[in-house]
């Protein structure tokens, strides 16, 4: 007879709230069917306004690259169902995305995306969390994350860094890799002929944090380094004070190649740098 596995919620940072989300629902690897009849028409109704806003905000701020790829999502005007985005996902890149009940385990996450399977939360905020929400949900998943997931670059990437999260969980180095996360897949931002643009899934489905990110004055913009990123504490409840900036997808695929362990080792003994705190410019 089957044993019936449970698996437990999970909080990353400081909240005084436990995390949403049905996790007896979920297997034993954290995934779980999306409940396409338990959305009601509020609901549906929240993930449209979301998207006509965001929409609107994108064109000047938004990665080119994740402008032409927004309308692989399909549909706009209610939550869309997995199963549609992944049957033109599949054929894209090799991806398909599956339900959870919200966040998950670093070994879990690290597996599925090592597996071209990109976690999405299948609950989504409540009117009185339109404009902010502590924990991702289905807007901020299928939104901010999947439309680069057709771009074949970003999504070998993506799979690399699940690849690269198991080996770093063996090491003991997975707060400074969650760092590289952090500033690239969430909160990237990339030059482009017009200047700077986000890519970064938390900066994309923000309505604040879009134009704050490329356009203000107030926080600083330096180039990805592996080693400064890995070692830049973040916060995840303001908007950043550091930016990191790529120059193609293909460098960030290919600065990501090389074995992380000697970076990891040399790491451990120096000190971090706060979310905050500037680059030191010589001269």
């Amino acid at each position: 007879m089957a044993v019936e596995s449970v698996v437990t919620p999970v909080v990353y940072g400081a909240s005084t709230r436990p995390p949403r989300g049905d996790y007896s629902r979920a297997g034993a690897d954290y995934t779980c069917p999306q409940n396409i009849a338990a959305y009601t028409a509020a609901d549906h109704d929240t993930y449209r306004r979301l998207y006509e806003r965001q929409l609107a905000l994108l064109p000047g701020l938004a990665s080119e690259a994740f402008i032409a790829a927004l309308p692989a999502l399909g549909i706009q005007d209610h939550i869309p169902r997995f199963e549609e985005i992944n049957e033109r996902l599949v054929k894209a890149t090799g991806w398909e995305i599956v339900g959870v009940p919200g966040l998950i385990p670093e070994v879990p996450f690290f597996t599925l995306l090592a597996n071209r399977k990109f976690p999405v939360t299948d609950w989504i905020r409540t009117p009185a969390e339109f404009d902010y929400i502590v924990e991702p949900d289905i807007f901020h998943d299928l939104f901010g994350h999947v439309p680069l997931l057709f771009n074949p670059v970003f999504a070998d990437y993506v799979q690399r860094y699940g690849q690269g999260g198991l080996k770093a969980q063996g090491l003991g180095a997975c707060e400074m890799l969650s760092r590289l996360y952090w500033y690239t897949i969430e909160f990237g931002l990339i030059r482009e002929a017009g200047g700077l643009r986000a890519y970064g899934a938390g900066i994309l489905s923000s309505s604040g944090e879009l134009a704050y990110s490329v356009q203000s004055p107030e926080p600083q913009r330096i180039p990805l380094a592996l080693e400064r990123t890995m070692r830049t504490r973040y916060k995840i409840d303001t908007y950043q004070q550091t930016y990191f900036v790529i120059d193609s997808f293909e460098q960030l695929f290919d600065m990501t190649a090389a074995d992380f362990a000697p970076i990891y080792e040399r790491l451990r003994g120096l000190p971090e740098f706060a979310a905050d705190e500037r680059e030191v410019v010589a001269g």
